[in-house]
């Protein structure tokens, strides 16, 4: 046969011919393929191209196949589309009134937990979430706890809820999710009132290596508060300024915000030196002249600090032997224990001779942290760390330089003993100490929610007065705690009124000055200076 047969209408009720492509296709297939999801050449046959193969009629019948088959999927819609009883507003009409309680229990049992877990920042899914898994993860898991003293919730959810109405899908817990997201959202914008905000982004990586930019709105509430609220979390193809002002844009049209109303812009600290921010910065003020930049005090202050102390060589050098500290005693599982071993020894010791007190939540262990650029008061944080756990940072290098197994390890262990068992570097230890103290105060002040520019402008003649008092008086007190400290240890002390030499270094070519003037004013007071 070469042309379409119309007998063929008799057996196949659902064939549909073009006359001017000279093919038939299948009307089921034709108006549901895409909802059923149907695929393959032979089924773009019947619905793209049509089919033309006059003398293979069982092709037809393979289109038809069984009862699993697209065309049979695709029948069944068509057929419901027909019956009126099947339509959504009757079927729904055809719940008893028990069955919609039931699900009524069952959704605000789902979106209880749901809003726990959003609350308290918990994940939701379990690596295995079967029925046979002792842990189905935080959701099912809060779920069947949840439910169970309550028999009106655990008769209804769960294995007595029915198959296709749990509503604990992962598609469910993310509409759940985000409809909170939004109505979090939607009370903020009704808190803000159209009234004047300020604009702070930041940007980060996550685990999916996929750049995503937060968005925070600081504005004085209907309290007269200042708040910050997040309201959003933006994934970015790329960081460049355009991408990032488009972004906000976006997300601004669709909370139906304006940048009009923005008075100020501010990026986290370390990043806002970064290109992109400086230039979404200029595209902001573009866009709206009063967008004025707030620079991050809080997260460059000490950065500042100790970006300019380490102009000084010997303070550059006592930072990376710092680093390399850390790196040390990190470096291992096994290091880490001896070091936690010898710090619960000290422990023990300073109890016992009544130097530490007892009490509950007092004398906890503690951990020597990297100081990072990224990190507000890390610096400060390492300083005293080492200081506090001293015997055993000194306990553990000895370890570690008797261990004939890593010579780069004992290589770094000796010479880190060398320099703290050094009085140059206990100075220094509670030099910076002393001066990153005093501007962590002012750190944590700038970092509360509520601290205006006028009030951080006075914090900040504060310190500068108190680092001057330091300057003028407060070498002594610095000497003669350093001196305590280094008698508790057994480091040698320098007589000040010697002729001050460097280690390794002759003293016929060398300026001549003395120990004192050394510590006070090559050290002390031309780090300080910088400074102020």
């Amino acid at each position: 046969m070469r042309r379409f047969n119309p007998k063929w209408y008799e057996e196949f009720g659902w064939l549909e011919y073009n006359v001017s492509k000279d093919a038939y296709f299948c009307l089921y297939c034709y108006l549901f393929d895409m909802e059923v999801g149907g695929s393959g050449s032979m089924q773009e046959a019947f619905v793209g191209v049509g089919f033309k193969n006059w003398h293979k009629k069982d092709r037809i019948k393979v289109h038809v196949g069984d009862h699993r088959s697209v065309h049979n999927r695709c029948y069944q819609a068509c057929q419901d589309l027909m019956k009126q009883n099947r339509h959504i507003d009757v079927a729904l009409s055809n719940i008893s009134d028990q069955q919609k309680i039931d699900y009524r229990i069952r959704l605000k049992t789902s979106l209880d937990c749901v809003r726990f877990l959003l609350r308290n920042g918990e994940p939701f899914r379990g690596r295995d979430e079967s029925t046979s898994s002792n842990h189905q993860g935080l959701f099912l898991e809060l779920l069947k706890f949840y439910s169970k003293p309550n028999k009106e919730i655990s008769d209804v959810v769960l294995e007595n809820a029915p198959d296709n109405n749990k509503l604990t899908s992962p598609m469910i817990q993310k509409d759940l999710s985000q409809d909170c997201a939004d109505l979090t959202v939607k009370a903020i914008i009704s808190d803000l009132d159209d009234d004047y905000f300020s604009l702070l982004v930041d940007e980060a990586r996550d685990v999916a290596i996929k750049e995503q930019m937060a968005v925070v709105l600081r504005y004085v509430n209907k309290k007269g508060s200042i708040v910050e609220r997040f309201i959003g979390i933006i994934h970015v193809s790329d960081t460049t300024a355009q991408s990032l002002k488009a972004a906000i844009d976006g997300l601004f049209s669709k909370l139906g915000l304006s940048l009009s109303k923005c008075r100020g812009q501010g990026y986290d600290g370390a990043s806002n030196m970064r290109g992109e921010f400086k230039g979404l910065k200029s595209l902001i003020l573009a866009d709206n002249t009063s967008a004025f930049y707030i620079h991050c005090f809080a997260h460059q202050l000490q950065l500042a600090l100790v970006k300019v102390a380490k102009h000084h060589k010997k303070i550059q050098e006592f930072f990376d032997m710092l680093q390399k500290l850390t790196t040390v005693v990190g470096g291992s599982c096994k290091r880490k224990e001896i070091f936690q071993m010898n710090q619960y020894e000290l422990i023990v010791e300073r109890i016992a001779s009544g130097e530490l007190p007892t009490g509950k939540g007092l004398n906890q262990e503690t951990t020597l942290k990297r100081p990072g650029d990224t990190r507000w008061g890390s610096h400060f944080g390492t300083i005293t760390s080492v200081i506090s756990l001293f015997s055993p940072i000194i306990s553990l290098m000895k370890v570690i330089e008797d261990d004939p197994k890593n010579d780069t390890a004992r290589t770094d262990a000796g010479c880190i003993l060398y320099a703290m068992e050094d009085f140059e570097f206990a100075f220094l230890l509670h030099l910076m100490k002393l001066i990153l103290g005093i501007s962590y105060e002012l750190s944590q002040a700038l970092q509360r929610k509520d601290q205006d520019l006028l009030n951080a402008i006075g914090l900040v003649k504060v310190v500068k007065s108190r680092l001057q008092e330091v300057r003028d008086n407060g070498f002594d007190k610095l000497l003669q705690e350093t001196n305590i400290f280094a008698n508790k240890y057994d480091i040698d002390i320098p007589n000040m009124n010697d002729v001050y030499c460097p280690k390794g270094r002759s003293r016929r070519r060398l300026e001549s000055f003395t120990f004192l003037h050394y510590f006070k004013v090559e050290l002390f007071n031309t780090v300080i200076d910088t400074q102020v």
